[in-house]
C-alpha cells in the first residue's frame, strides 16, 4: 500500500491528486472547498447541482474547476448517487449527463466506469469515500462512491469485477485509490451499521453502548484486494474531512448544511510527438 496523494494548486483552485494515476496518463483531482461561490456556505467551491445550490453558480465552480485541472466541463459526466450499488458504464450517448443540468444526470447510480478519452467522470462527496479505478493496459476508468451503505454493497469490488466484464480488465493491472474522506478517527456509527456489515467486523473498533469508530477507508481497500488488485496498486489519501473543515466539506462537521466536493478521474487522449 502507498500514499502518493498529493495537494496542488492551480489558477487558485486547489485540489489533491494521486501521483501514480497522473505518471500513466489519467487526469485525477479531489477538490477542496476554497474559492469558489456558493448560497449554501459562501466562499465554497460546491460542484453538486442536488443540494439546493444557485445553479449558475455551481456551473461557474465547475467550469474553474474543469479549466484547473485541464478538463472540458462540458463533459463532465455525473450521476444521482442514492447510496446503492449500481455501476453504469459511460458510453458515446451518455457522454454529458449532468454537466449542465441535474435533470439529465444518470439516475441512482453511484459508480461509472468508461473506456473513452477525454470523457471526465465526476462524483460527489461530503465525508464517503470516493474510489478511483484505472487500468493501465486497457485505460479503462472508474469512480465509485461508497458511504458506508455502498461499502455494505460492496461497490468498490462491483465496479471492479465491471471493469472485467465490460472492457476485460485484469485486476492485478488496476490501479486503485481512496479519496479524502471521514477517517476512522471520527467516523462514529452505531449497532444497526455493524450489522450490515459482518463479514468486516474487525474494521469496527468498540467505543462501548453500541457505538463503534468504523474504518471505511480500510473496508474499501480490504474489497479492492478481494477483487484481485495487488497490494502495492492501492493508495489512501489518509486525510479525513471531518478533521480538516478548513480543507474539505464535511456533512457531519457541518450538520448537513455545506456542499459537495467532486472528485474527477478522466483518461487522456494519446497524442503523438
Amino acid at each position: 500500500m502507498q500514499n502518493d496523494f498529493k495537494l496542488m494548486s492551480q489558477n487558485k483552485i486547489q485540489f489533491g491528486t494521486f501521483q501514480m494515476f497522473s505518471e500513466v496518463g489519467f487526469t485525477n483531482a479531489c477538490s477542496c472547498r476554497m474559492n469558489g461561490e456558493s448560497d449554501i456556505v459562501p466562499g465554497i467551491l460546491n460542484l453538486a447541482l442536488h443540494v439546493s445550490d444557485d445553479p449558475e453558480k455551481v456551473l461557474r465552480n465547475r467550469k474553474i474547476f474543469a479549466d484547473a485541472i485541464g478538463v472540458d466541463a462540458q463533459r463532465f459526466t455525473t450521476c444521482a448517487q442514492v447510496h446503492g450499488s449500481k455501476v453504469q458504464v459511460v458510453t458515446d450517448k451518455v457522454i454529458g449527463s449532468g454537466a449542465l443540468s441535474f435533470a439529465n444526470t444518470i439516475p441512482e447510480t453511484d459508480a461509472l466506469i468508461t473506456n473513452l478519452t477525454e470523457v471526465p467522470l465526476l462524483l460527489f462527496y461530503a465525508d464517503c469515500v470516493p474510489v478511483l479505478l484505472a487500468d493501465p493496459v486497457t485505460g479503462a476508468i472508474g469512480l465509485a462512491h461508497a458511504g458506508w451503505r455502498g461499502t455494505a454493497a460492496q461497490i468498490a469490488k462491483k465496479t471492479v469485477h465491471a471493469m472485467v466484464e465490460s472492457f476485460g480488465t485484469e485486476p492485478e493491472n488496476l490501479l486503485g485509490a481512496i479519496g479524502p474522506s471521514i477517517g476512522a478517527c471520527c467516523y462514529e456509527v452505531d449497532d444497526a451499521v455493524k450489522e450490515k456489515i459482518p463479514e468486516y467486523a474487525s474494521f469496527f473498533t468498540d467505543k462501548g453502548n453500541g457505538k463503534y469508530w468504523l474504518d471505511l477507508w480500510n473496508v474499501n481497500r480490504q474489497q479492492l484486494l478481494e477483487a484481485g488488485l495487488l497490494q502495492e496498486h492501492i493508495s489512501i489519501a489518509g486525510i479525513c474531512t471531518n478533521d480538516h473543515p478548513e480543507l474539505f466539506c464535511s456533512y457531519r462537521y457541518e450538520k448537513g448544511k455545506t456542499g459537495r466536493m467532486g472528485v474527477c478521474l478522466c483518461r487522456k487522449a494519446i497524442t503523438s510527438n
